[in-house]
């Protein structure tokens, strides 16, 4: 089992904030698919209060269910590793439009 998080705007769809942007459907394909084969997905976004439940609901009709928003996964929670150690959900890959690896850092001469 993979732990999945992912971010919603500007991933599963265009930025449009705080609008909804058109969908991105190979990742929300990509995502269903990787559901149905046993992972989890955690949706890590930005949008609060009514801009949240606005983007569950969005992704919803689309046929993308989370395993949780915006925190650690059950299975994760009751661990020692657990949510009251830390801010950030754990995951084995975080999927975001702002990400840049250490990798790509060292290569465009970020980190040097």
């Amino acid at each position: 089992m993979m732990i999945i998080a992912v971010d919603f705007d500007g991933v599963i769809c265009e930025h449009a904030f705080p609008d909804i942007g058109r969908e991105n459907w190979s990742i929300i394909a990509w995502l269903i698919d990787r559901k149905k084969h046993g992972n989890k997905l955690i949706l890590w976004t930005c949008r609060d209060s009514q801009y949240l439940t606005e983007a569950i609901e969005w992704c919803k009709k689309r046929n993308l269910e989370f395993d949780a928003v915006n925190e650690d996964i059950d299975s994760v929670k009751d661990s020692d590793f657990g949510k009251g150690k830390s801010c950030k959900v754990y995951a084995d890959v975080y999927l975001d439009d702002r990400n840049i690896t250490p990798q790509s850092a060292l290569l465009i001469g970020w980190l040097e």
